[in-house]
């Protein structure tokens, strides 16, 4: 019975530390980093482009490694839905504001970037579907034709990558 509770107490604890880690609180505090986001995804496309090619290189390998390759995996998988969290819990939820129909001119640059964060989400769910780089290769010119759209031509040229 002891090793039941202990066993239970450990798995509370783990499962309450391994909560994910969202892009940003939703308490209108106004403290917001839109370059840091951009930033955080060129960083998470990288992860996954490495996690894929360890991937298929331990594939590869004429004695598999199960236990790295399972690894690598999770990581790619992890990073992925980071991607999906940021573009959901902070540009959709926070910074993309709804459209006002009445107003297209503003509408065209709103859906432009809405569309654009769908195709990450989209790119993020294949790039956890596969190990296919040209996924990778999606998700990088995604995110700089959103950047693109995002920050004014000064914003976009003062962002170092």
């Amino acid at each position: 019975m002891k090793a039941i509770i202990s066993f239970l107490m450990g798995l509370g604890i783990f499962l309450f530390y391994a909560c994910p880690v969202f892009a940003h609180c939703q308490i209108p505090c106004g403290i917001y980093d839109d370059h840091l986001r951009i930033k955080m995804i060129e960083e998470h496309i990288t992860t996954i482009e490495t996690s894929m090619s360890m991937i298929q290189n331990l594939n590869a390998a004429k004695e598999k490694d199960i236990n790295q390759l399972i690894r690598w995996i999770d990581n790619k998988e992890t990073h992925a839905q980071y991607i999906q969290d940021i573009v959901n819990e902070y540009f959709m939820t926070q910074r993309i504001k709804p459209i006002n129909v009445s107003d297209w001119p503003e509408n065209e640059k709103a859906l432009r970037q809405l569309t654009l964060l769908h195709k990450l989400l989209i790119g993020a769910m294949k790039a956890k579907q596969t190990v296919d780089l040209e996924n990778v290769k999606i998700l990088k010119e995604t995110l700089k034709e959103f950047e693109a759209t995002y920050f004014n031509e000064t914003e976009h040229k003062d962002m170092k990558h």
